[in-house]
């Protein structure tokens, strides 16, 4: 993908351009750009791939290519479990020696239990000769989900589901769902012990701790079962009996202390920093002054919005020529009505009401593995103009917060933006693009 962006030229299509920014900072920590000179020499024994994560198969495809550039002759076997839809499907990349399945995010369902249950038993009975490397990205929870002795899917779906409605950020949600699973937490990587594992990464979490990417299923946890009860209870989210009694008598999931891990290695591949970056090199390299707020912003969405359009009125104040803030990480959404969206529309609806149609602001949020929430859409994009086609169209944008419906919003704008799965996942990107005054 051609990472340059035009000149910037305030008489052009900004929509478009700011199109363009989004593909410049998903391209940069896409797959096919990460993983050739990561590749270790074969190990004496077998290497077996095991993962999970929207990034999954596009990380599996890249593997095996550069393995069979290097070391055709070397044995390669395994399974890697994705959302549906995130597998190789109308790509030119695909895998022969590596096993993709598909699996629902992010409600966990009966197919990540048995791709879970199939990694366990793919690293089985490895030696110190061998070797796993493991495949994870975020939306990996969901997608490997195999709950802890006593606990059944529907028990550990409802918490999910509980969990992903209460507005907590995922440094919580993620902690309950070590404790209740068999294979999260560093219990994948101790059912391959002794073999070396080698754990590639591409964070979606705030602050990059590799133990919270998808529950980190091959690092180990310092948290406790305590910690994941706490989580519940704070939330008044309700606890079966069968999962209280597990949090309560359960022993701790396998320390960074324990032996074992001595000779695990982990890479972090990318991150939503690298995606920041890749897009203020090219916004500056194309004219445009460049603020960046930073990768780990947290909180409920709106209110983020809200808090930003305080920032971008601020900067359209000011003299001089565009400017353009830029922030990722991973909003919350409290949800309490019943409509349609996820935390990039409801953040950029937040931050649309907050502006009122001021004149020469346009925003851009996407989820970057192209699916905001669970609709179809990876996020939308407005400009001033679309204060008043709301208006004539009868959009009440507070209206729409309510039901929590921003989906609907947009969509009634037509600025949804609907780029399909990505196969990457560094959380949310947000642009905001101020113009100069033209008067």
């Amino acid at each position: 993908m051609n990472t340059a962006l035009p000149p910037f030229d305030p008489a052009m299509d900004v929509a478009a351009w700011l199109r363009r920014l989004a593909d410049v900072a998903v391209a940069a920590v896409h797959p096919d750009t990460l993983v050739a000179d990561l590749l270790p020499d074969p190990p004496p024994g077998r290497t077996v791939v095991v993962g999970a994560g929207k990034a999954a198969a596009a990380m599996a495809a890249a593997l095996e290519r550069a393995w069979q550039d290097r070391c055709p002759e070397a044995p390669l076997s395994g399974l890697v479990v994705t959302r549906y839809a995130h597998g190789l499907q109308g790509l030119d990349a695909e895998c022969s020696t590596i096993e993709v399945l598909e699996a629902s995010h992010p409600m966990p369902d009966d197919l990540g239990e048995k791709a879970a249950r199939r990694m366990l038993e793919a690293v089985e009975g490895l030696t110190e000769n061998d070797r796993v490397i493991a495949l994870i990205s975020g939306g990996g929870s969901a997608l490997m989900t195999l709950p802890a002795q006593g606990i059944s899917l529907a028990e550990k779906q409802a918490i999910n589901h509980a969990l992903l409605r209460c507005g907590a950020p995922i440094s919580q949600i993620n902690t309950v769902r070590r404790h209740l699973s068999a294979i999260k937490g560093g219990r994948l990587a101790a059912a391959a012990h002794p073999a070396q594992v080698v754990t590639w990464l591409i964070s979606d979490v705030p602050g990059d701790e590799a133990s919270l990417i998808a529950s980190g299923p091959t690092l180990p946890d310092s948290s406790t079962p305590a910690d994941a009860l706490a989580v519940l209870e704070q939330y008044a989210i309700a606890i079966p009996d069968s999962v209280r009694r597990h949090l309560q008598e359960s022993r701790d999931a396998p320390s960074p202390q324990d032996d074992a891990f001595v000779r695990d290695d982990s890479v972090m591949l990318a991150r939503a920093n690298d995606a920041l970056d890749a897009a203020r090199q090219a916004a500056e390299a194309a004219g445009v002054t460049v603020s960046v707020l930073g990768d780990d912003l947290e909180g409920e969405a709106r209110e983020l919005g809200r808090g930003q359009a305080r920032l971008a009125l601020d900067a359209a104040a000011e003299s001089g020529g565009p400017r353009l803030i830029l922030s990722g990480g991973e909003t919350s959404v409290t949800v309490k009505g019943d409509g349609r969206g996820g935390r990039n529309v409801e953040y950029l609806l937040g931050l649309f009401e907050a502006l009122e149609g001021a004149r020469g602001i346009h925003a851009l949020a996407i989820d970057t593995d192209g699916i905001d929430g669970s609709e179809d859409n990876a996020g939308a994009l407005f400009g001033p103009g679309d204060w008043v086609r709301a208006r004539e169209l009868g959009l009440d944008p507070a209206e729409y917060l309510l039901r929590n419906d921003a989906y609907t919003f947009f969509q009634a704008l037509d600025r949804l933006i609907v780029t399909g799965p990505t196969r990457t996942n560094v959380n949310d990107f947000r642009a905001i693009l101020v113009l100069p005054r033209t008067s």
